[in-house]
């Protein structure tokens, strides 16, 4: 009896830290503005694109970004490759010369584990401009994308999260993942809207070069593949006296297309849990494993249920009852500000299967020994 109860205060408590969790996204939502100046800053902006074996990709990229509804003589387009052993090089070598437009290759030994991250400090180092701005060679950007996303740029800003999409098929699968994603950018957003920025994606953001230098930039990671994005956007936080902003517009989107198999999705989202364990904050760290302890306890309570006693089966009951209506409520406020509405029609059964893959890409990513862009990679 005593065990029993230890048992369910526990899973009570682990239930109660989720539902705070997600209020605050809900209501950091709120927070969030898009009343900003329409004007562009007066800043040189730089983008970065690394890429590696993107011939399918690249010139779309390269298209869309020399497309811009920007002046052209205030930003430069920085295309950087990564040991690419494709045709994606000679493909961007053989385009007409641009004058805002260069094209640089990694030398091997240049931070040679950073892998993605050494591509974009590279392509800082080669950079004039001001503001850096960060994407990725397999995404698509609306004309006004720029624009849209750097209105929100202001004297007080060091670093911009702007919004990403999963383009999706008519197949299931893919439905899932892009409300799976659009979770993890509302998420993002609302912690930002919170003042507790935890989470981005460097496939759509900008930051000021001279705070990327103030909090060292990309020092302390470059023993890592990932942590361009959101380690950096901590660093920003913690160690500097600027804001962190979202861009909430919808034109500031940029989409990309959602994982073609499962396997590629679950190294994904390994290679993404990773960075949690080089949180420089440790009470984060502990809020993180308390939420996937939460998760943990729903796979725990059904079967403590069968072994233990039938009570397990009300607290499970009640921790997903919870579970699901909360996160609804978060993801249909997010939706409505960013995305489609019918981006929400396979919520419940991708509500039943986030459980066990959250489980496992989280405890998996804790080893390391990823894949990214067919190399195996330690962290």
């Amino acid at each position: 009896m005593m065990i029993e109860n230890i048992l369910i205060v526990v899973f009570l408590i682990l239930l109660i830290h989720y539902v705070i969790f997600l209020s605050k996204i809900y209501f950091g939502l709120s927070k969030l503005t898009n009343k900003v100046s329409e004007k562009i800053p007066e800043e040189i902006v730089s983008i970065i694109v690394p890429f590696r074996n993107e011939e399918k990709n690249i010139l779309n990229t390269y298209t869309n970004l020399t497309s811009q509804n920007y002046p052209q003589e205030k930003f430069e387009i920085i295309l950087v490759n990564d040991s690419s052993d494709d045709n994606s090089l000679q493909l961007l070598e053989n385009l007409p010369k641009k004058e805002n437009v260069f094209i640089y290759s990694v030398p091997k030994d240049y931070s040679a584990n950073a892998h993605k991250k050494r591509a974009i400090r590279f392509g800082i180092e080669k950079s004039k401009g001001e503001i850096i701005v960060t994407t990725d060679a397999d995404c698509n950007h609306k004309k006004d994308w720029l624009k849209n996303l750097l209105k929100f740029m202001d004297k007080e800003t060091g670093l911009i999260s702007g919004p990403v999409e999963f383009i999706s098929n008519e197949k299931l699968f893919s439905k899932m993942q892009r409300l799976e994603f659009a979770g993890l950018v509302i998420t993002g957003a609302g912690l930002i809207g919170s003042g507790n920025p935890i989470i981005c994606n460097a496939a759509n953001i900008a930051y000021r070069k001279k705070v990327f230098d103030e909090v060292g930039g990309f020092t302390y990671q470059m023993n890592l593949s990932s942590g361009d994005d959101e380690l950096l956007m901590q660093k920003i936080h913690r160690d500097s006296g600027y804001q962190i902003k979202f861009a909430l517009d919808k034109n500031a989107i940029v989409s990309t297309e959602a994982n073609p198999t499962l396997n590629d999705f679950y190294h994904q989202r390994k290679r993404w849990a990773s960075k949690g364990l080089f949180y420089g904050d440790h009470l984060l760290l502990l809020k993180l494993v308390l939420i996937f302890l939460f998760y943990l306890s729903l796979i725990v309570q059904p079967i403590l249920g069968f072994v233990l006693s039938t009570k397990f089966f009300i607290t499970f009951l009640i921790s997903l009852i919870l579970k699901i209506s909360s996160e609804y409520l978060v993801l249909k406020k997010g939706t409505d500000l960013l995305f489609e509405t019918k981006i929400l029609n396979p919520f419940f059964i991708t509500e039943i299967l986030q459980v066990p893959y959250i489980l496992v890409s989280g405890f998996m990513g804790m080893f390391g020994n990823l894949v990214w862009k067919d190399r195996k990679i330690k962290r």
